[in-house]
């Protein structure tokens, strides 16, 4: 499928894009690779050097990492696609075979992210390994990947919002201008991620804190960018928007955890000193 994407606000020039990256054809059988399956590779291939070079600042190792990946890796898929159904449940109880057309598209940021970190949670369970530290740099590396695969979204001319005659205003195909939110949130995302790369590297009071962190900062601008977009996910009948109301719950949550444990004081320090030694690794 192609499209006409543009910002009339700010240049005239309008880009053609063709969400085929590759086709080809074997035998009878033709066959198509995505550019938003290529570019959530990307980030996720940007976010797994990332988090295996930090690893042992947070007490766990590459090696640690890659075999965790292993599991979070389609267990995050199959949650976001779960939690896409489970949200659309009306049009898929009447068409189940449709469920495993993942090819079709429907997956859910939120169901990843909630089957990823579970698996972690097991994962180190099982492997006794460090599960706070590890969930803490998966978190910096989840904003890369979010940062990055936002951007499969404009490829798709999906993912926006409603009308805007702000100047930032994306035209697709030629309709009236809207708000470009997979932009709104791939920047909130590197801001996010800058923020808490340089605090985890000076700041980190204790394990465990970033993850709280980066649920809050996400929650804080997805409650927002959520209610811009014009394809949320609602709860049964009615008006409430699922991602906004569980943007709103991570953030507070995590945000006022986060708040007590550092007025209170009631965490155990980190070492800076075992910082110190991780970081000249």
């Amino acid at each position: 499928m192609t499209h006409t994407i543009g910002f009339p606000g700010l240049f005239e020039k309008a880009f053609t894009l063709n969400n085929e990256a590759l086709a080809f054809s074997v035998g009878s059988f033709d066959f198509s690779i995505k550019w938003y399956g290529v570019i959530i590779a990307f980030g996720f291939i940007l976010a797994v050097l990332y988090v295996t070079r930090r690893a042992p600042q947070f007490g766990t190792s590459s090696d640690e990492i890659i075999d965790m990946l292993l599991w979070a890796l389609p267990v995050g898929i199959v949650g976001a696609r779960l939690y896409f159904v489970f949200n659309k449940w009306d049009n898929y109880s009447e068409h189940p075979g449709d469920i495993i057309k993942i090819w079709e598209g429907g997956l859910a940021i939120y169901g990843g992210i909630i089957a990823a970190f579970l698996t972690v949670a097991v994962f180190c369970r099982v492997r006794k390994c460090n599960m706070l530290g590890m969930m803490d740099v998966g978190s910096l590396g989840l904003l890369i990947g979010q940062l990055v695969g936002r951007w499969a979204n404009f490829v798709n001319a999906e993912a926006h919002g409603g009308e805007t005659d702000l100047p930032w205003g994306m035209s697709i195909d030629g309709g009236a201008p809207v708000h470009p939110t997979f932009l709104y949130e791939s920047l909130w995302n590197l801001a996010g991620f800058a923020l808490l790369h340089f605090y985890s590297k000076k700041k980190r009071a204790f394990a465990g804190e970033i993850t709280l962190l980066y649920f809050a900062w996400y929650g804080f601008g997805r409650f927002f960018i959520e209610g811009l977009r014009t394809d949320s996910l609602y709860l049964g009948h009615t008006d409430i928007r699922i991602s906004q109301a569980l943007a709103l719950v991570l953030f507070l949550g995590a945000g006022g955890w986060w708040l007590y444990l550092r007025l209170s004081k009631n965490y155990k320090p980190i070492v800076k000193e075992d910082m110190k030694n991780a970081d000249n690794h």
